[in-house]
């Protein structure tokens, strides 16, 4: 048996994540290793630190990147701060949703479920009622943007409530740090876990965590040992503190982070705000085009998010075929449909630095190629572009 070098095949990715990487952070993979004790090495960790903390919007001091994709930022979150016996509402209208009640009961606390329909908006009165018949309530935990369906919810109104009603909130922002509006302190919101892989267009592998005092204060005094060794935040504070000295607690992952430091270094040369509006105008240039199609979307327009785009798929046409075609013959992906939407949605991804205009166009091109005649599709590319120059 012999085995050869790995060479992947060049892909535009268009899905739900991972989204293209950038040249630059190619390049920032590949710079020298050294050790994650090294004075240069704390140097950069400090820089994380500070671009974090404005990718965030937020001056929490306890604001890292968890060695670990955005699965482990979300356990980070849960078994930090839910103790056995915690009752914790949980807002669910996706599959991340889901997920989240699974990291309350492995915790050892108990879910109260707050249910919306999959591609809407979590229902704010929903949650203050919830709140009121569960005084003795600790923890809310939402999805900023449900990823399986593309909805926004108002995470605003959502932490304020939880803190009307003295508890702490968990935010899941995986698809939305860096594609709108995430502003961690303006919200009040206590914990907040995302990923590298969606608007950070950073590989996959890094989560991005920020607590807020009062969580911070939470987890230190604690009646029991966290769960997880690993993800037990009174040790990694001590690897992720300020200064030269630092607790030792794991290998860090060097070079992944070297990439997160440069798309982060690109984020604030862009400017938040810019990057913020690159997404919405990308989002109405790819509407146009799929609307000229006949192809619509799921989520109404005011919940809608930008950078993840889920489409209903058109009568009579084979979702796996389709997508398989996109793939073997335009190098592109784009995401199938989860759960009860598996088969009846496509979801379109328009991240970080896949979110731009050579790449709607590719869409736009190749979906009306595979789809055929009756996708209009020098007509989508005219609509699109008409966006684009607006």
């Amino acid at each position: 048996m012999s085995f050869q070098t790995f060479h992947p095949p060049v892909r535009t990715l268009m899905g739900p994540g991972p989204s293209d990487v950038h040249p630059r952070l190619s390049e920032a993979l590949g710079r020298p290793t050294i050790g994650h004790l090294d004075p240069e090495f704390i140097r950069l960790m400090d820089d994380i630190k500070q671009l974090l903390q404005y990718a965030f919007c937020t001056q929490n001091e306890l604001t890292i990147p968890v060695s670990a994709p955005g699965s482990a930022g979300m356990e980070t979150c849960f078994v930090n701060l839910v103790e056995p016996g915690d009752k914790v509402i949980i807002c669910r209208n996706g599959v991340f949703g889901m997920r989240m009640i699974e990291n309350v009961e492995r915790s050892g606390g108990e879910a109260v479920v707050v249910e919306d329909d999959w591609g809407q908006a979590v229902d704010p009165q929903k949650l203050e009622d919830a709140l009121k018949a569960h005084p003795a309530a600790k923890l809310v935990g939402f999805v900023h943007a449900e990823t399986s369906t593309g909805a926004r919810s108002d995470a605003e109104t959502l932490c304020k409530l939880a803190a009307k009603y003295d508890c702490l909130s968990i935010v899941d922002t995986v698809t939305s740090l860096a594609g709108i509006p995430v502003e961690v302190d303006r919200w009040g919101a206590d914990a907040v876990y995302s990923g590298t892989q969606k608007c950070l267009s950073c590989t996959p592998g890094l989560s991005p965590v920020t607590f807020s005092p009062a969580a911070v204060e939470k987890i230190r005094n604690r009646k029991s040992k966290v769960h997880s060794w690993f993800l037990d935040l009174n040790l990694v504070m001590g690897y992720w503190g300020e200064g030269a000295k630092r607790a030792y607690h794991h290998t860090a992952p060097i070079n992944a982070l070297y990439a997160l430091h440069e798309s982060l270094v690109m984020l604030h040369e862009e400017g938040l705000e810019n990057a913020w509006a690159r997404h919405a105008t990308m989002h109405q240039a790819l509407r146009a085009g799929l609307e000229t199609m006949g192809i619509n979307f799921l989520v109404d327009g005011a919940s809608r998010l930008p950078q993840l785009n889920a489409v209903f798929i058109p009568e009579g046409v084979d979702d796996a075929a389709v997508r398989s075609q996109l793939l073997n013959r335009f190098n592109l992906e784009i995401g199938a449909g989860l759960g009860e939407f598996a088969g009846k949605v496509w979801r379109i991804g328009l991240m970080g630095y896949s979110a731009r205009a050579e790449n709607i166009l590719l869409c736009l091109s190749s979906l009306a190629a595979v789809l055929g005649a009756q996708a209009n599709g020098d007509e989508a590319i005219q609509a699109a572009l008409r966006q684009l120059e607006n």
